[in-house]
Parts: structure tokens; C-alpha cells; sequence
């Protein structure tokens, strides 16, 4: 064989057996190549895993935010996450008196929705029509009338015929009936022992009559050693005049000092501002005599039996007396505190402190009599009405 000959076999068989190997190199991967394959069909499958988690905590969440009358009704009834509504027949379901009320229903496709991830509390279902399932085991949702009232709404402001029916104007006293009834009370039923002299005083009032015409009597007096130092009583007609004020005009007859004696009366009695019990009483009597008599009285309320009562009395006369033992001008003022302790309503006995005291030309006929001008005394009596 000649050397071209030689040349040309040597060439072909390098050529075949090159081709072969460069065919399995190019089709081969290097292992740097095949590492970064799997690494990335492995970062395939972390990404899958963990985009469920995340899908998971938020169906967690979302199911967390829905009430419990929601979630009790999504385990009791249809699993909407596997349910397409376009297949579903809600004719039976009122969903009129579910509380569906932040979703807007015009442009949703339920077909399409994923109910696994929605809270059916914020979705308004009344304008849907969902047909052809059996939504007998559908949950039961309440009404909105059968909730209770939110708290806290605005009262509304008070009208004046709301204020009108609460304050109706009564004009004075209301006549509730024209019966007659009667009313009996002595404020004062007492004794006191002041150095061996004892001594016993009373003061009452009582009334018959219906709620616009009433005959008062009232009468006090005081007694010591055994003799009647004074004494009257007064027999008045009375009539309301205004709220809690009542108007009395009559006689009053003295039996002591002085002999007897009588008067016309004319006053006023009620209650006044806070609270004060008032009588406030002018007397004309023979021979051009005038006298008048103002007497306040005030209750505290210590506790609901125990009450402390407070009496101030004063008494003006126009003309000296010297037979009645008065002069013109202030003639006594008496003040006085009782604490009593009621058992029953009608039945409260008391201890209290008196005090008397005599002014101008009163004081000056006492004195030229040998009386004190001023008393002091502790007393103790019974408070009873019936």
C-alpha cells in the first residue's frame, strides 16, 4: 500500500471515531448542570408547600373573623368551597334574614368563587338566584328584628307636650273627690319639771271637710301647778288659694290670761318655700284690740323614724293688756327643738328643749309681776294623729 494510500484509511477511521464522541459530549450534562437542575425542582416543591400554608393561614384567618353563628352554620350545612353556586338551588333559602350586608351582589359571578375563602357574614345573598340544590340543611341565620337594640342610641330631646303631659298645670289644688274626711294631730303633748315646778303645754289642729272647703280647729295652752296659765282654741273656715297655701278666716276665744276674750281670725297657712311650715294669723278683738301670730316649723329627716323638729313662734299685739299680762309691740318670742322618734306614723314620742323670752312692754309687766323674763326648760312628750 502506498503512503497516500495509508494517509487517506488513517484519516477516515479518526473521523469516524470523533463524530460518535462529540455526539455523547454534546447530548451529556456536565454534573455542575445537573446540581443546578435538581436544586431548582427542589425549590419548586418548598415554593408549592409553603404558598398552601400561607393559603391555609388565611382561610384560618378569615374563618376566625367570622362570627360564630357564621362558622356553626358553615359546619352544619353545605361546604361551599367544593359547591359551585351556578349548580346550587337556594329557592328554599331565605336569605332575606341573613347578615349579609358588604358584598356587592351585581357583578359577582358565584360560579367562580372560592366560598372556602370568604365569610358569608359580610356577603348579601337576597338578590342571588342560586338553583338546583336542596338547601334544607343551610344554615339558619337570625333576623335582624329578632337581634337585640344596639345600645347607646341618642335620646331624643323632649318636646313640650312631652313636658306638658309630665308637669300638668293644676291651677292650685286638684279636686280629687268631693268626700268628707276628717284629720286630727296634736304636735305637742308635753310636761317638764323645772325646779320642783311641774308643768304641762299642748298644741293640736284638725280639719273635716273635702279637698276645697275645710273647718279648722286649732287650740294650745299651758298649764303649771296645776292652774291654766293660757288657753285658747279657733274655729276657722278654710279654702286653697293657691298650691299649698290655704286661706282660713273665723273666730279664736281665749279662756286664759285674763278671762275670756274673743276674736276674729283671719291668715294664711301652707307650706313654704323649702319646706317650712307656716301660719301667719291677725286677730281683732273688743275694745279695738289687735294681736298677730307668726309660727315656722321645719322638719329633719335624721333617718326615716328619727326626726328633729324646729319651732319658732313670735307674738305682736297692737295695745297694752295689763290684764292678759301683754304690752304693745313684740310680747314673746319662743323657740324649740324636739327630737322624736316615730314607732308607727301616728305614734312618735319626743325629748326637746324649750325657750321663752319676753320683749318690750310684755317684759316690763312681768317684771313688775315677779316673773322671769326668760325660761329655759327640757321637756318630753308624744306626737299622735289620727
Amino acid at each position: 500500500m502506498s503512503r497516500v494510500t495509508k494517509a487517506v484509511a488513517g484519516a477516515s477511521v479518526g473521523l469516524m471515531l470523533a463524530v460518535p464522541a462529540a455526539h455523547a459530549q454534546h447530548h451529556s450534562h456536565p454534573p455542575a448542570q445537573q446540581d443546578h437542575s435538581l436544586h431548582r425542582a427542589k425549590s419548586g416543591t418548598r415554593a408549592a408547600a409553603t404558598q398552601q400554608q400561607a393559603d391555609s393561614g388565611a382561610n384560618a384567618q378569615l374563618e376566625a373573623a367570622r362570627p360564630a353563628n357564621d362558622r356553626a352554620g358553615s359546619a352544619s350545612g353545605a361546604d361551599h368551597s367544593k359547591m359551585g353556586h351556578s349548580e346550587m338551588d337556594h329557592s328554599g333559602m331565605d336569605h332575606s334574614k341573613m347578615g349579609h350586608s358588604q358584598v356587592d351582589q351585581s357583578t359577582t359571578d358565584h360560579s367562580k368563587m372560592d366560598h372556602s375563602k370568604v365569610g358569608h357574614s359580610a356577603m348579601d345573598h337576597s338578590g342571588m338566584g342560586h338553583h338546583q340544590a336542596d338547601s334544607s340543611a343551610a344554615p339558619s341565620h337570625p333576623s335582624i328584628h329578632d337581634r337585640p337594640p344596639p345600645t347607646g342610641l341618642p335620646v331624643p330631646a323632649p318636646t313640650d307636650e312631652d313636658r306638658a303631659a309630665a308637669f300638668p298645670d293644676v291651677h292650685g289644688h286638684t279636686t280629687h273627690d268631693q268626700r268628707v274626711v276628717h284629720f286630727v294631730q296634736f304636735n305637742r303633748l308635753e310636761a317638764w319639771n323645772d325646779d320642783g315646778e311641774a308643768g304641762q303645754a299642748w298644741e293640736g289642729h284638725a280639719w273635716v271637710g273635702t279637698d276645697h272647703h275645710k273647718l279648722w280647729l286649732r287650740t294650745e295652752g299651758e298649764r303649771e301647778d296645776g292652774e291654766t296659765v293660757s288657753a285658747d282654741i279657733e274655729v276657722l273656715y278654710g279654702r286653697p288659694v293657691a298650691a299649698w297655701w290655704d286661706f282660713v278666716a273665723g273666730v279664736r276665744h281665749d279662756f286664759q290670761p285674763g278671762g275670756s276674750q274673743t276674736f276674729a281670725a283671719i291668715g294664711v297657712m301652707g307650706l313654704a318655700p323649702y319646706k317650712f311650715e307656716l301660719q301667719a294669723t291677725a286677730y281683732i278683738g273688743q275694745a279695738g284690740r289687735t294681736e298677730a301670730r307668726i309660727e315656722a316649723e321645719y322638719e329633719t329627716l335624721l333617718t326615716n323614724r328619727l326626726v328633729l323638729q324646729s319651732l319658732v313662734e313670735a307674738t305682736l299685739h297692737g295695745q297694752d293688756d295689763e290684764g292678759r299680762g301683754v304690752g304693745s309691740g313684740l310680747g314673746t318670742v319662743e323657740a324649740g327643738m324636739r327630737l322624736r322618734y316615730e314607732i308607727t306614723r301616728r305614734f312618735a314620742p319626743y325629748v326637746g328643749v324649750a325657750w321663752e323670752r319676753a320683749y318690750g312692754n310684755t317684759a316690763d309687766l312681768r317684771r313688775e309681776e315677779g316673773h322671769a323674763l326668760e325660761e329655759t326648760r327640757v321637756v318630753a312628750g308624744v306626737r299622735v294623729w289620727f
